[in-house]
């Protein structure tokens, strides 16, 4: 079993910052890409940004330039720096962690954390 948990989320004002965090913990063996998504109300999830364990990251065209992706292997964290944030940044922020459970396992499975509430006025 592998559990994902966020935290960092909250309210803040438009062009200030957050940084959220989250951490994958139980039975890994392996921990492959980490990844933001978010879901807007009444819109449908998108990837934020993703960072894979040779520390390459993707991030979606809202993202670049204003949001940073880092992991820390140690502690299987992965961070979300936002800064510059706009109201349209509001959402629910999900982490997901690609995990190998067993030394024997060939397949790749993405666990998911409950999210945390990302909250930017204007």
């Amino acid at each position: 079993q592998v559990q994902v948990v966020e935290s960092g989320g909250g309210l803040v004002q438009a062009e200030g910052s957050l940084r959220l965090s989250c951490v994958a913990s139980g039975n890994i063996f392996k921990l492959n890409v980490m990844a933001w998504y978010r879901q807007a109300p009444g819109k449908q999830r998108e990837l934020v940004a993703r960072i894979n364990d040779r520390g390459i990251t993707h991030y979606s065209d809202s993202a670049l330039g204003r949001f940073t992706i880092s992991r820390d292997d140690a502690k299987n964290t992965v961070h979300l720096q936002m800064n510059s944030l706009k109201p349209e940044d509001t959402a629910v922020y999900v982490c997901s962690a690609r995990v190998l459970t067993l030394p024997t396992e060939t397949t790749w499975n993405d666990y998911w954390g409950q999210g945390t509430q990302v909250t930017v006025s204007s």
